[in-house]
C-alpha cells in the first residue's frame, strides 16, 4: 500500500509515502526523529519535501541549524492533509479486513486503568470488527518493551517519546496534564500548583536499569529546567511501588493526571505541575509484527485522533 498514489487536479501524482513523511515531519519538526519513526533515512526525508515544494512553488518549513517550523503555508497544508490522509488510511485499513476476513484475538499492552480511557478505540474497533476481540495484557514502566519484543502484546499504548529502532509508532490516541504525587504533610501539598523546579533537592524514585533512560526522564527528569539536579533514590518497579513511597514520605514523583480519577490515597496529594509538557500516549508495535487486525485498530485510532484526558486538579 506504500505505493499508492493520489492524482492531483493538476494531473500530477503524489505518492502517499510523501504525504506522511511531510505529516510526520510536521509533527516531529526534526528530520532525524522523522527518518528514524519512519524507518527510512534522512535523505529520502528531504526529497518528499523539496518535491512537495517544488510543486506547490512555496517553503512548506523554516530550517535552522537548531530548529525546523512549519511556514503558514506549511501549517494549512498539514491541517488539510491530515483530514484526507487519516480517511485514507482508514479506507484501506477497512478493505484489507474485508478481503482478509478479519478475526482473532488482538494483545493490547496498557499501563495500569490506561484501557478505560482508551474505551472508545477498542469499542469502535469491535463494532467495526465483530470476529475480532481485545485482550487487555498490563505491562509495567519499569520494563516496558520486553512484552512487545517477545510477541506476548501486538502493540502497546505508551507515553512519548519512544526512539527504538525495532519499535514502530503510530497515532498519538491520549494527552493529558501532568502531577506531582507529594507526601499529605509536604510543604507542597498545600500548594495550588507547583513547577518542575520544586523538584530540586528533593527525592524521587529510581525505576530501574530495564527502561530507556530518555524514556523515564521525559516523566521523571534528572535535572530541573535550570540544571539542578532531582535525586533518585528507592527502587519502585510498579505503579503502586510509586505511591507506597510517596505515601512512607521516601519520595516525591511526577505523574500523568490520569491517577487524580483512578487512585486516592490518605497520605497523598496530587499537586498540577505548571510547567510540564504534556504527556502524549501513542500507540505502539514492533515493526516485524505487523499484522491485519494490528493495523485496524490502528487506523482506527488514527480515524478517533487524540482525545485529551480530564484536566489535572489539586487533590488532596
Amino acid at each position: 500500500m506504500r505505493r499508492l498514489i493520489i492524482v492531483e487536479l493538476s494531473g500530477e501524482v503524489v505518492e502517499l509515502r510523501d504525504i506522511e513523511i511531510f505529516l510526520v515531519l510536521a509533527e516531529e519538526l526534526h528530520f532525524g526523529r522523522t527518518a528514524e519513526r519512519l524507518h527510512i533515512s534522512q535523505a529520502r526525508v528531504s526529497q518528499a519535501i523539496k518535491k512537495h515544494e517544488r510543486r506547490l512553488g512555496a517553503a512548506l518549513f523554516d530550517r535552522t541549524t537548531r530548529t525546523v517550523t512549519l511556514t503558514p503555508v506549511g501549517r494549512r497544508l498539514r491541517d488539510d492533509l491530515r483530514q484526507a490522509y487519516d480517511l485514507i488510511q482508514s479506507g484501506l485499513a477497512r478493505a484489507s479486513a474485508a478481503g482478509q476476513g478479519l478475526r482473532g484475538t488482538l494483545r493490547l499492552g496498557i499501563m495500569g486503568v490506561l484501557g478505560n480511557e482508551l474505551r472508545p478505540v477498542i469499542d469502535k474497533f469491535l463494532t467495526d470488527h465483530p470476529d475480532c476481540d481485545v485482550e487487555i495484557v498490563e505491562f509495567h514502566f519499569s520494563n516496558p518493551f520486553t512484552l512487545l519484543r517477545a510477541g506476548r502484546t501486538d502493540l502497546q499504548l505508551m507515553w512519548l517519546p519512544v526512539r527504538e529502532t525495532d519499535i514502530t509508532v503510530g497515532p498519538v490516541v491520549l494527552t493529558e496534564e501532568r502531577v506531582l504525587a507529594v507526601p499529605s504533610h509536604s510543604d507542597l501539598a498545600a500548594r495550588e500548583s507547583v513547577s518542575l523546579e520544586d523538584l530540586a533537592g528533593r527525592t524521587a524514585p529510581d525505576p530501574g536499569p530495564d527502561a530507556p533512560a530518555y524514556w523515564i526522564t521525559a516523566m521523571l527528569p534528572e535535572h530541573t529546567p535550570s540544571g539542578r539536579h532531582i535525586s533518585r533514590g528507592p527502587a519502585a518497579r510498579t505503579f503502586h511501588e510509586i505511591l507506597a513511597l510517596v505515601a512512607a514520605g521516601a519520595a516525591v514523583c511526577p505523574l500523568n493526571a490520569h491517577v487524580t480519577r483512578y487512585y486516592t490515597h490518605p497520605d497523598i496529594t496530587y499537586v498540577p505541575i505548571g510547567d510540564a509538557p504534556p504527556a502524549d500516549w501513542a500507540l505502539v508495535w514492533h515493526t516485524t509484527r505487523d499484522n491485519p487486525s494490528l493495523r485496524a485498530f490502528v487506523e482506527t485510532g488514527r480515524a478517533l485522533g487524540s482525545r485529551p484526558m480530564t484536566r489535572a486538579a489539586h487533590t488532596r
